[in-house]
């Protein structure tokens, strides 16, 4: 590959370089030293009395009982396949290797993805189908495995990895959330997650209530956040690019609330870290109840190309740096030939 189709990670001082014959998944390492069996046994025991999530239902999903994530003992997928939409230190050539998860512990009103996250469209999927998922992601050749909306399913992933090791499973795990995580999931994901890519959308708690339905947001957020940095720290890549380990804060930028995004970056910049990988992401239209509801009219519009670039200022300002951009070009011929 030329040197000037990789991101600057590479192509500078490699401060964010990790080859990729050091790299071992982490979930590797914690099944070798026998600490994923007594992650998956406390995962399970946590659905008896559920507070998998911030939601703290306390629900005995073993039982098939489901509390406002409307998922009770198996997970439910809706869709498995190569994304190729993702950000590029994720897509590669070949696609993140992506399993989207039915249901959702938020209720955003704008949600892009209502038909999957509150309408539930999907088939549930026992641990061992799984397991299979990501195999065949990853002899499809995709970079990573990418778990989507996994806050609510965490104990169900965990009983599937297992499975998925002995049947090969070698990619870097990526869990692709909304940031409505519990510290309590957080720490089973420890050993486990090689990449955290949370979506920090809010920082009022106000907003969050009208427009998530969890006023809590904010707090759950930060706290998990905080939880993912320790234990992955900054996003590394290998020598073409692509993402082994670290965090990626993704950020919807709103109608209206580039205060909320101010002090998010702001957050990112003090309590993470300047070097935080950030995609500030502009693809916001009005969706679900947002187009449809009286009530939301001041969010039932796309966002202002000043707004977007406000945002990066307001990025710049608090001391960030690394920016996801689109560096790689994918024809789909090329993709075919893969």
């Amino acid at each position: 590959m030329a040197r000037d189709s990789v991101p600057p990670e590479v192509n500078g001082n490699g401060r964010f370089l990790l080859p990729r014959e050091q790299f071992i998944p982490a979930y590797l390492r914690t099944h070798e030293e026998g600490r994923l069996r007594e992650k998956v046994e406390r995962a399970l025991a946590a659905l008896a009395d559920c507070t998998v999530c911030p939601r703290d239902c306390h629900i005995d999903r073993l039982a098939d009982r489901f509390g406002v994530c409307k998922v009770g003992r198996l997970a439910r997928v809706s869709s498995v396949f190569p994304h190729l939409g993702e950000e590029d230190v994720l897509r590669g050539w070949r696609g993140s290797g992506t399993i989207f998860f039915s249901w959702c512990n938020l209720r955003c009103v704008f949600c892009q993805n209502f038909q999957v996250s509150q309408v539930g469209e999907g088939e549930m999927a026992t641990p061992l189908q799984l397991a299979r998922m990501m195999v065949r992601l990853q002899e499809e050749g995709c970079h990573n495995i990418n778990f989507v909306t996994p806050e609510h399913v965490v104990p169900q992933v965990l009983e599937a990895l297992p499975q998925a090791i002995e049947l090969g499973l070698r990619l870097p795990i990526v869990y692709n959330t909304s940031a409505y995580d519990s510290l309590e999931s957080m720490g089973l994901m420890d050993g486990v997650a090689d990449i955290y890519m949370p979506d920090f959308k809010l920082w009022d708690r106000e907003r969050s209530r009208k427009y998530l339905l969890a006023p809590d947001y904010p707090e759950a957020a930060r706290r998990a956040l905080k939880a993912m940095h320790r234990q992955v720290g900054e996003l590394t890549v290998d020598e073409e690019g692509l993402a082994l380990r670290g965090v990626l804060v993704r950020h919807l930028v709103m109608p209206g609330m580039l205060e909320d995004t101010r002090q998010i970056m702001n957050f990112l910049a003090q309590e993470l870290s300047a070097d935080t990988y950030v995609n500030i992401m502009d693809q916001y239209y009005p969706a679900w109840k947002a187009r449809t509801e009286a009530k939301y009219a001041e969010i039932n519009r796309p966002i202002q190309p000043a707004e977007l670039e406000a945002a990066f200022v307001l990025a710049r300002q608090a001391g960030l740096w690394r920016f996801d951009t689109r560096w790689r070009h994918v024809s789909r011929f090329a993709v075919m030939r893969v």
